[in-house]
């Protein structure tokens, strides 16, 4: 396969999914993108049903199931945009929306609802005007630039986003948030990695991977390009049922991003996107996953657990508690005596 499958009639097509689901399946696909890239079509195990790269990427008849306090802006976006394409959470940094586009549509995304094919990249007209938001806040100290994915733009439109960027006296550092090293890393090119690279900025990029899997021999190329180029890498891991919701699954996950010189950083507990329940794990659950990990996991391999407050409150950490009152517990479970002062 050398096309990315984009409908669920290609992905029968392909042995991933039974023909009999194909009706079912193309009503998901008429409320939720699809899209498939070569180099995770080839992960899945079209004979494994709890697969987790399938449960990332495959659609479901589950997402058309709704569970209560899901909505299409769970974590209010829509109340910090100021502007097209912008959203401004906190102070000192904007999202930047370019594009609504993405190289592979995960079945668990809290944008599911705003992002596709079609979708497109902002206007020039609406573009201007983002970026005039931005210059005319002088607290934004940092961009990220997100959508969609923004490694989906070419290096050109990419060299003219951070050339515009470097303009603005207070602007000193760019996020980019992408899966594209990962799903699709053939993408990742010398040119790309150069274009992201502007004197006076620095520059960071994101991958969104959430099992070891994803980050194939081609996949940590692709970041070591990024590296390599003078880019320094972080991760973002979002918690999912069946997929890395065990000790053992995200230690190999957080292992492999240092291995490949990628420092974790944010594992997210499951927003309230639509039809997401089935992939969605509880918050105790989460908090003991990371306390599975403290004390087994190298310090340099450790993620912050965080959740983003459903109707736009914001990101906080969820992490379990150590403390308590003149105690302090070790990574093993132990209380011991710590004096209040």
């Amino acid at each position: 396969m050398t096309r990315p499958l984009r409908n669920p009639a290609a992905l029968v097509t392909a042995g991933l999914l039974p023909p009999e689901r194909l009706a079912g399946l193309e009503r998901v696909a008429a409320q939720y993108a699809v899209a498939i890239t070569p180099a995770m079509a080839d992960l899945i195990d079209a004979t494994d049903e709890a697969d987790p790269i399938a449960r990332q990427f495959l659609p479901s008849e589950a997402e058309l199931v709704a569970s209560p306090g899901e909505s299409a802006d769970p974590i209010g976006d829509d109340t910090h945009s100021p502007v097209e394409g912008i959203i401004h959470r906190y102070p000192d940094r904007c999202l930047l929306k370019i594009t609504h586009t993405c190289a592979v549509y995960c079945r668990f995304c809290f944008r599911r609802e705003t992002v596709g094919p079609g979708k497109g990249t902002l206007t020039p007209e609406a573009l201007d005007a983002a970026f005039a938001y931005i210059a005319a806040t002088p607290a934004i100290w940092e961009v990220i630039v997100t959508g969609g994915d923004p490694l989906v733009l070419s290096p050109r439109r990419l060299r003219s986003l951070m050339d515009r960027l470097a303009a603005i006296d207070h602007v000193k550092v760019v996020r980019f948030h992408t899966r594209v090293p990962a799903v699709e890393p053939e993408r990742v090119t010398l040119e790309l990695a150069a274009a992201l690279r502007t004197e006076g900025l620095a520059v960071y990029v994101a991958l969104h991977a959430n099992h070891a899997r994803e980050l194939t021999l081609e996949a940590r190329a692709a970041c070591a390009r990024l590296v390599d180029a003078g880019v320094p890498m972080i991760s973002q891991t979002v918690l999912l049922a069946g997929v890395n919701d065990t000790p053992e699954v995200l230690a190999e996950l957080m292992r492999a991003f240092v291995e490949t010189r990628i420092k974790p950083y944010y594992l997210h507990h499951g927003d309230y996107a639509p039809g997401t329940g089935h992939l969605r794990k509880s918050l105790g659950e989460g908090r003991d996953l990371m306390k599975a990990l403290r004390g087994n996991l190298s310090g340099l391999a450790q993620p912050t657990y965080v959740l983003d407050i459903p109707g736009g409150h914001g990101k906080v950490p969820v992490g379990p508690d150590y403390v308590g009152d003149e105690q302090v517990e070790d990574p093993w479970g132990q209380a011991h005596t710590y004096p209040p002062r």
